[in-house]
């Protein structure tokens, strides 16, 4: 009889993937991501550690949003002191800041620890097409 086999750190082999963005849901996208960056589409996948592989998205900006999100979502950050809420409203994040966007909404979906943090590293987001990955890429595939 066979058992299961768990995965040691040192015998994870990573590739790099490639997410095109442009005229895809932002939500899907971002499963997607995540669940590339936990390794769960890995058959030895084990859940404490990081048999992920690295994600690059790119068009960022270009993705699709249901709904009235762009006019409505708003995301909110505090620095602890006495009324300092501040909020910024989901268009002029994806304006701005594509990268921090993306990057705040795939760490809601990993896990809490160092662990997910360390997940998070290996994600990269470019709000074009051109990106300084294509050599990783191409080694990869």
């Amino acid at each position: 009889m066979k058992l299961t086999s768990v995965m040691k750190p040192h015998e994870v082999k990573r590739d790099w993937i490639l997410i095109d963005a442009e005229g895809k849901t932002f939500g899907r996208i971002l499963t997607d991501a995540a669940s590339t960056l936990r390794g769960k589409h890995k058959p030895s996948f084990t859940p404490n550690v990081d048999c992920g592989d690295y994600v690059v998205i790119i068009n960022a900006e270009k993705a699709k949003f249901t709904g009235a999100k762009l006019e409505d979502k708003e995301y909110f950050r505090h620095s602890g002191y006495f009324g300092s809420t501040k909020s910024t409203k989901l268009s002029d994040m994806l304006e701005n800041n594509t990268e921090k966007l993306y990057k705040l909404a795939v760490r809601g979906m990993l896990p809490k620890t160092t662990l997910g943090r360390q997940m998070l590293k290996k994600l990269k987001v470019y709000a074009g097409s051109e990106h300084p990955h294509t050599a990783q890429l191409n080694k990869g595939n």
